[in-house]
């Protein structure tokens, strides 16, 4: 599973020299409008000055500029920096921010002030509250009076009294002259959509809405010219409208992803995006995969704000939103120069960005963890070049087949409408017995009309959106998420899911975290007033009674605190299991837990035994503790051993022999049989994604809620004496809070 420290950057080398041949083989033009990658920045591939020279930060998001107290008045800080070498004047803003709960009222608001003592009015847009009625999450936009070149500016979110925030009048928009179209000439007919014909045919979906900004939705078929509608190709357009300064931000998203049309297939058209009535992109013979999407963003009436936007690291993570993460690291120069490179190499429409194309690789891989590695220098560097590598990602996370929207509710299906919906199995499998409809999604209009270079999975699968919806807010990545957490509920058998429920139970153990990691973080994140919320606890609320009904809350679960569904014994003639997969799903179920979710804290307490007990427990040495397979029975029909002893002598017997277990633990003997340094763990230990590094998320969860043992074992887990340089690939590094 994971490889040593040189083989791993011997497959970024690679990564990078394939994603240059891809991004060799056909590129879009890019004329007029500049496309950004998020609200306040260029792209990488605009050809303005201020982007191509080189990028020196102007600071980090490490533990050094940030903090995650709060104070009476502010909540938290964040800082805005000019990529621009010239001034900027009235500048628009929009940000999303995740809050710790009870930190800021539902009935309060929120005022900027910046370091110059200036007062920045603010529109905050509630799109999620705790339990307690506090916010969860919101959208906040404002307007910056002034930017120097190179500037930063640090504004707190000081708490203030809500005013009231009339919405502003799509009319508005629209008499100023807005209009932004999408052409697509599929096999010689020209089909087309308009953004401005669409509001003016009727009203747009608000998704922003106040005196600052207002982010209105539409969305159509595209059509011919004789008004025939395309049966798969749908326009969908994000207007950010910022009155005041009379400029907006255009979002324009194509799919090719009803569920339930007939004969779904790829298509191959030359594509065609006007803002302005002025060209903005184009592609000839763009092929645009079944089941997929893709998105481009650009500013009507004037350019792209040069602006950075970085949160507070500290505050972020203080919230329990996101994992632990050491903050001590500071990102070297050559990771970000590295991120942008092979970024910019596979950025295209319809390209895969840092993520590997075919999911079920194995390997030491930067995409697998509770968040990608880039993701990771992103949060702790605040760079903008982790940052467009992080939104470029999320967005190309649409090129995977994965995507199926209804047509009846215009949102990802849903399972809760179609419990027997899957990829897999026959027709009765499908079947809906109380609507006596066949759930299963219609076949490919022929065997090689959905051939795709890119392959989804589960047990492989990267978090791309959360985060970045978490800090931007854009209606994009939520669905992007939305479309992540159905597909790993539908992808199984209807039979093996419970149907309904969407159990995770059948998949391979590392399938089961990363799909509970995105069940629990679409949950927590989706908008209180969007149907799918509720849909998405349900499914995780049956996750979890089924695994505390399985493991904590039965007598009979195995006493060593490790998952044996799934798939999960498939080593050593199934007596053994691998402790790394195991891992993956601890850590899952530790944020889950940090999340909120208090179904999952008697989990979390039930799994914390299993890394504690391989740090500290009788007849273990930690050296071993991160094995790559251990024994757990002495016989496929055989019960579980009791102790984390008895799994060790076996597991070392079988792989080391009988003398092995003889050496005293951490000598200079059991380190001359290993071939390691003395105090060196096995599983390449100075890997950033080693075996080691695998299991220090699940031990830092297990050691927020495991006692004294606990804390001991993080100790002796500590005293390795070969660690990673996670400043290279910190997805890993995850600590004790």
């Amino acid at each position: 599973m994971t490889l040593s420290m040189q083989s791993l950057k011997l497959r970024s080398v690679f990564t990078a020299l394939a994603g240059a041949v891809l991004a060799a083989c056909g590129g879009g033009s890019t004329v007029a409008n500049s496309p950004v990658s998020m609200d306040g920045a260029r792209a990488m591939s605009t050809s303005s000055s201020a982007a191509t020279a080189t990028y020196i930060p102007q600071s980090r998001g490490t533990a050094s500029t940030t903090n995650s107290s709060t104070t009476a008045g502010t909540v938290t800080s964040i800082r805005f920096e000019s990529t621009s070498s010239a001034e900027q004047t009235n500048v628009p803003v929009t940000f999303a921010h995740v809050f710790a709960p009870g930190h800021l009222a539902a009935t309060a608001s929120l005022v900027g002030r910046l370091d110059s003592g200036a007062i920045v009015p603010l529109q905050v847009n509630v799109k999620a509250l705790h339990p307690d009625g506090s916010v969860r999450h919101a959208v906040i936009s404002g307007v910056l009076p002034v930017l120097g070149a190179g500037e930063v500016r640090t504004m707190t979110l000081d708490r203030s009294v809500a005013a009231t925030n009339p919405a502003g009048n799509v009319a508005s928009l629209l008499g100023a002259g807005f209009t932004t179209s999408f052409n697509a000439t599929v096999n010689g007919v020209r089909y087309t959509a308009s953004a401005d014909e669409l509001m003016k045919a009727a009203a747009p979906k608000s998704w922003l809405n106040g005196s600052t900004v207002n982010e209105w939705q539409v969305s159509a078929p595209l059509k011919n010219s004789a008004g025939v509608a395309h049966p798969h190709l749908t326009a969908r357009f994000s207007v950010r409208w910022y009155e005041a300064v009379k400029k907006a931000r255009v979002d324009v998203v194509i799919e090719n992803n009803w569920a339930y049309e007939a004969a779904p297939q790829n298509f191959t058209y030359d594509a065609e995006i006007l803002v302005g009535g002025k060209p903005a992109y184009a592609k000839p013979a763009f092929e645009h995969y079944h089941h997929a999407r893709w998105r481009k963003l650009f500013w009507w009436n004037g350019t792209a704000p040069e602006v950075m936007i970085k949160h507070n690291t500290g505050y972020l993570i203080a919230s329990r939103a996101l994992p632990n993460y050491n903050q001590t690291l500071s990102i070297p120069e050559s990771v970000l120069v590295d991120l942008k490179t092979r970024f910019t190499a596979n950025s295209e429409p319809m390209a895969t960005g840092l993520a590997v194309p075919y999911m079920p690789t194995t390997g030491g891989r930067d995409d697998i963890g509770m968040l990608p590695q880039w993701a990771v220098v992103y949060l702790l560097s605040m760079d903008r070049r982790a940052r467009d590598a992080t939104l470029g990602t999320a967005e190309l996370a649409g090129s995977y087949s994965a995507h199926y929207r209804d047509k009846n509710t215009d949102q990802p299906v849903s399972l809760i409408d179609y419990p027997y919906m899957t990829l897999v199995g026959t027709p009765g499998d499908a079947t809906n017995p109380v609507t006596k409809k066949v759930e299963t999604f219609p076949k490919c209009a022929t065997t090689t009309a959905c051939k795709s270079p890119y392959v989804d999975d589960i047990s492989h699968q990267p978090a791309f959106a959360y985060l970045p919806y978490m800090l931007t807010g854009d209606h994009f990545f939520l669905e992007e998420l939305q479309f992540w957490g159905t597909y790993n509920v539908f992808n199984s058998n209807p039979g093996y899911r419970d149907n309904i429920k969407g159990l995770l139970k059948p998949e391979q153990v590392r399938g089961q975290a990363w799909a509970l990691r995105t069940l629990a973080e679409v949950a927590y994140i989706t908008p209180d007033n969007d149907r799918l919320k509720e849909h998405f606890n349900r499914i995780l609320d049956s996750n979890l009674d089924w695994y505390n009904n399985e493991y904590p809350n039965n007598p009979n679960a195995n006493k060593l605190g490790i998952i044996v569904n799934g798939y999960a014994l498939g080593y050593s003639n199934n007596r053994g299991m691998a402790p790394w997969m195991d891992d993956f799903f601890t850590a899952a179920v530790g944020h889950v837990h940090d999340l909120g979710f208090t179904k999952a804290t008697s989990l979390l307490k039930w799994k914390a035994n299993f890394p504690i007990q391989r740090m500290v427990g009788a007849g273990t040495c930690y050296i071993r503790g991160a094995m790559y397979s251990m024994i757990v029975r002495d016989s496929e029909t055989s019960p579980f051993y009791t102790t984390i002893g008895q799994a060790f002598k076996a597991s070392d017997d079988l792989e080391l022999g009988s003398t092995f277990s003889s050496l005293q633990c951490g000598s200079a003997a059991m380190a001359t049989a290993l071939n390691l340094k003395v105090g060196e763990m096995t599983g390449y230990s100075g890997a950033y994604a080693g075996y080691p590094s695998n299991m220090q998320p699940a031990l830092a969860y297990a050691a927020d809620v495991g006692g004294a043992d606990g804390a001991k074992a993080w100790q002796v887990f500590m005293s390795r004496s070969v660690k990673p340089d996670y400043r290279f690939g910190p997805q890993f590094d995850i600590v004790p809070r």
